[in-house]
């Protein structure tokens, strides 16, 4: 079955998701949840949560999806074991850390591997049911032909189809932190991209801001091509948008008429777009919140609040009914969820006025109005000259549903048993002597290029193709967002035929891509490595290396245990987003592209260009040449280069062979300032 999956961000939007049809809620605690600026749930009302859902036959999957560090750990145990106690039904998760937490505590718990882990091809899907996860929730920049493959993998695909888009691929967008220190992948993003950004000198744009996704018109398009669960983003939204959606989506999915106008009227930014659905991209899926977005909410607010009024029928009840002489009477409620409970009253009297007949029993069994249930069939062995009051048969009624409820929410529990947990003490690392390499973006620019003490100069793939021989220094980095998969493989495999000994591992995926192929894998800042347990299950994946998540601190880095060596970004302008639709295309033709953005402030991120995808840099370089002491415990640090010539970049290496102080505007990232 196709579940529709809603979003609740607190005890006030539960009601509506449920009363208007959902199959399933995810929802987050007051920690470790993406959106910890939603109301979340403390864990007594985590616990009333799951209980009224469940009464109501509805999945919880609770969001335990954010990175977390060392230091942290402990509590996510606690707060694996209150899930299992509780009784949700599964949990998302981001960190690979967490999920290798979550499978030595509690082995029974379904995982999901969360859109944060930013997976889009089939390899990345396959990984993930290597690492025990049962579902996917796919990249919402797919294609639908796109998410038909991963549906194939045959690991449940969930795919959003309501509600917000990020311009940054999930997982991938360091924007907030980079300005402000707010974590989008901590689940504190202060979406600094509705803010004003602009391609086009002088203009008030949004370039960042994208509108609102709406593939609810195609929901059974994609129950077609095989996606288990049909999700609706809005935790931080009001319970009123959660209504509108779920309502729309079991509308749509049960092949009825919804009010498009209504759901447009309760949120949007300048309406909805189902461009990556469709492989269309471009100026017409930006838009911004505007005025006459906002009024047109509060006008829709009664219609919606009639949508959740009244609880949402999801089982019938069939009753027998058993009324003789001299015996208690008996009814047994059996629900088309298989459950089936009874009651038993006083023994009737004999009629002096009106005797009790099945019609009139029937007649209050079917007053079920305040219930989840409707009356299927009754079937009713009365005899004859006998009465009850009917006070009596309304009592017996609400107790077989009460019963049927609370049977409802007992089965849940118990299901999953969580073992206990014992962090490691942190062992500092000692000084290492640290190499040095090389992320380039352009062949050309190893002309010249001083590679005495360099150990490895990675290049993009393309780049990777166009040299004529491959040095044994060089690794090829792989496109961190692919829509080609089969097409990079086979690039791959020739140019390990030429002699290719090096790949960057920039997304999960390529851990499958490069299996059974020559080459050394060194782990990428994209799989936001932040913790001792994340490192060892890259490691066991077969990295020879890994690059740390440039969100850590040095106190961090220093205490992080690694089975390989473990490295930083160290220089550079770091890449603040990865996009698949372009924020300068939107304004002009490729031709007149000027290559960066500006924010209000007038700073300059520069656009960088692939052929499937664009990297939005941070306007400010990182520099850290004489602070490489308080990273001495490090293997390697990594100097990133855009458009510098092989003068400019020989002068970078020799600064940080040198340790000299900087000259200009720099940033020492967050190595120091960290992130909430």
């Amino acid at each position: 079955m196709t579940e529709i999956l809603s979003p609740c961000g607190g005890a006030d939007s539960l009601l509506s998701a449920i009363n208007c049809g959902c199959d399933a809620v995810y929802i987050g605690s007051k920690s470790f949840s993406a959106r910890q600026n939603a109301k979340n749930f403390d864990d007594s009302e985590l616990k009333n949560a799951v209980d009224e859902c469940h009464r109501n036959g509805v999945l919880v999957y609770q969001a335990i999806n954010t990175l977390a560090f060392d230091s942290q750990l402990t509590s996510v145990a606690d707060e694996l074991k209150t899930a299992c106690e509780i009784g949700v039904d599964g949990i998302i998760v981001q960190d690979l850390g967490i999920a290798r937490l979550a499978k030595e505590l509690c082995p029974d718990m379904p995982l999901h591997a969360s859109t944060q882990m930013s997976i889009h091809t089939v390899n990345g899907a396959e990984l993930c049911r290597e690492l025990s996860f049962c579902r996917v929730v796919a990249s919402r920049e797919l294609s639908l032909d796109s998410i038909k493959k991963l549906c194939d993998t045959g690991i449940e695909i969930e795919a959003f189809v309501h509600g917000a888009l990020c311009m940054s691929v999930s997982g991938q967008c360091y924007m907030s932190a980079l300005i402000g220190g707010r974590s989008a992948n901590r689940g504190l993003c202060a979406q600094a991209c509705r803010l004003p950004f602009t391609s086009v000198r002088g203009a008030d744009n949004c370039d960042l801001s994208l509108k609102d996704m709406s593939h609810i018109k195609r929901v059974k398009e994609l129950k077609e091509v095989g996606v288990m669960s049909l999700k609706i983003e809005g935790r931080m939204k009001r319970p009123e948008y959660v209504a509108a959606a779920t309502n729309a989506c079991r509308n749509a999915l049960d092949g009825n008429e919804y009010d498009d106008g209504l759901l447009r009227a309760v949120f949007s930014r300048s309406g909805f777009t189902d461009g990556y659905l469709s492989g269309k991209t471009g100026a017409d899926m930006f838009g911004r919140r505007e005025k006459e977005d906002v009024t047109s909410a509060s006008e829709a607010f009664p219609k919606i609040h009639e949508l959740y009024r009244r609880p949402y029928k999801r089982f019938t009840v069939d009753f027998r009914v058993d009324v003789k002489s001299g015996e208690p009477v008996l009814l047994t409620a059996i629900c088309s969820d298989g459950l089936s409970a009874t009651a038993v009253g006083d023994v009737p009297q004999k009629a002096q006025t009106r005797e009790i007949t099945a019609e009139l029993f029937e007649k209050q069994l079917s007053k079920l109005g305040s219930t989840i249930y409707t009356l299927g069939k009754t079937d009713c062995d009365i005899e004859s000259g006998l009465t009850i009051p009917i006070s009596a048969v309304n009592e017996l009624r609400r107790s077989v549903c009460e019963q049927l409820d609370e049977m409802r929410i007992k089965k849940y529990k118990g299901r999953f048993s969580c073992g206990g947990y014992v962090a490691e003490k942190p062992k500092r690392r000692f000084p290492r002597e640290q190499k040095i390499r090389l992320s380039l973006s352009f062949a050309k620019q190893l002309d010249g290029l001083d590679l005495d003490n360099v150990e490895l100069a990675s290049l993009p793939l393309a780049e990777v193709q166009g040299l004529d021989k491959i040095p044994p220094y060089i690794s090829a980095s792989l496109p961190r967002f692919d829509f080609d998969e089969r097409k990079t493989d086979k690039i791959l495999s020739q140019l390990c035929e030429r002699g290719l000994m090096h790949a960057d591992i920039t997304n999960l995926s390529h851990i499958m891509l490069c299996r059974g192929k020559p080459l050394k894998m060194h782990g990428g800042f994209g799989l936001n490595v932040t913790n001792s347990l994340s490192a060892k299950v890259i490691s066991e994946l077969g990295l020879s290396d890994i690059t740390a998540s440039f969100e850590l601190t040095g106190g961090a880095l220093s205490e992080m245990r690694s089975d390989v060596p473990l490295g930083i970004i160290a220089y550079g302008k770091l890449p603040a987003m990865l996009a698949v639709n372009c924020p300068i295309k939107k304004n002009m033709p490729c031709s007149k592209c000027r290559g960066f953005i500006t924010d209000r402030t007038g700073r300059r991120f520069e656009v960088r260009c692939f052929k499937s995808y664009v990297e939005i840099l941070n306007s400010e370089r990182l520099y850290l040449a004489d602070k490489l002491s308080d990273f001495d415990t490090l293997d390697f640090l990594t100097l990133c280069f855009y458009k510098e010539t092989a003068d400019e970049i020989n002068s970078v290496v020799e600064s940080y062979k040198s340790h000299t102080p900087p000259t200009g505007k720099i940033t020492r990232g967050l190595y120091y300032r960290g992130v909430l």
